[in-house]
């Protein structure tokens, strides 16, 4: 071979190999890039109402039915807070707060109180849905700022469920509701913090908040690591079969005076004081602590104090509050 071959020769095997390494470049780039955009999602936030991470969206709350023919619930299980609540007759409602998860379907779903306009406040305008509410309290809730999203007022949102009867078998798609409120505001700090079991608390095995015609039971359960609820002496469920409970219950004892309203039978809907102060007992790890909380507005969320002065921290995740009278 001539010095001249060799030459071109040697020119052909470099011009080959930079082409391959190009090549292999823009495919590993192309795989990086594919894997690092897969998700389409962006990176993951700590939830304020859990201390857990997700990526955090709207917030929404649903009212939920708890009469004994509206149970099990639906989606109640992915709710970031769950709070119990007292209605007309000494019986209960429930209300979940989603941000973190979005089941497909929730319920099933009653009516709104007035109420519950003071106690959303702390999250800024979330979208609340509802079955309905006195239409002397239609008003009210329309100049809240809260985005009210009622039965009837966003088409394909709400559905009946054959298999249960009237008026416990309403249901809300979380994310066909959001759709009619873009602008619901995203979580921010409410008062809760979350961290290891302070020292101190008493050995407590189960507590029972009583309205006069309901109860609402949370039983330890050191192998799930949770409390366990029941409603009405019954393990309360889930649709899938699942047991219902949090790691952290709180017990807040609130003033719960008759409102202006009335329900069709004439008795007075309690309006629950969730601003001001008063005791709380925090429920987590097989003990009770007792505490203290504070909400100074509307606008604040609310602070639990230990009798040290420190804040209580919450067990990471699903929180349960449970409205007492004083």
């Amino acid at each position: 071979m001539t010095a001249t071959a060799g030459a071109r020769r040697r020119a052909r095997i470099g011009t080959r190999l930079l082409a391959t390494l190009a090549v292999g470049a823009l495919t590993m780039g192309a795989a990086y890039e594919s894997t690092r955009g897969d998700t389409g999602a962006p990176p993951p936030e700590r939830s304020p109402f859990t201390g857990q991470t997700a990526a955090q969206g709207p917030v929404l709350a649903v009212k939920f039915d708890n009469a004994r023919a509206a149970r099990p619930h639906t989606g109640l299980a992915q709710a970031d807070i769950v709070y119990v609540e007292k209605v007309e007759g000494g019986m209960s409602r429930l209300m979940g707060v989603y941000s973190s998860r979005l089941p497909q379907a929730v319920g099933p779903v009653r009516s709104a109180r007035e109420s519950d306009i003071e106690l959303l406040r702390q999250f800024g305008r979330p979208a609340l849905a509802y079955s309905g509410v006195r239409s002397a309290l239609n008003k009210t809730l329309r100049d809240s700022p809260l985005y009210a999203r009622p039965f009837g007022s966003v088409p394909g949102a709400y559905f009946r469920d054959a298999g249960r009867t009237a008026p416990h078998n309403l249901f809300v798609r979380p994310e066909s509701l959001l759709r009619s409120a873009p602008k619901a505001d995203r979580p921010t700090d409410i008062g809760f913090r979350f961290g290891p079991a302070p020292a101190g608390g008493a050995p407590t095995s189960a507590r029972t908040v009583r309205y006069s015609s309901a109860s609402h039971t949370f039983n330890w359960s050191a192998r799930e690591g949770r409390w366990l609820a029941s409603f009405d002496g019954a393990p309360a469920r889930s649709t899938s079969g699942a047991r219902l409970g949090a790691k952290t219950i709180v017990i807040q004892h609130v003033d719960m005076p008759p409102s202006r309203f009335k329900d069709v039978n004439g008795a007075a809907t309690p309006y629950i004081k969730t601003v001001g102060s008063g005791r709380a007992t925090v429920l987590r790890g097989g003990k009770a602590y007792e505490t203290r909380w504070k909400r100074a507005s509307p606008e604040s969320g609310t602070s639990f104090t230990l009798s040290n002065g420190q804040r209580m921290p919450f067990a990471p995740g699903q929180v349960w509050m449970v409205y007492a009278d004083r």
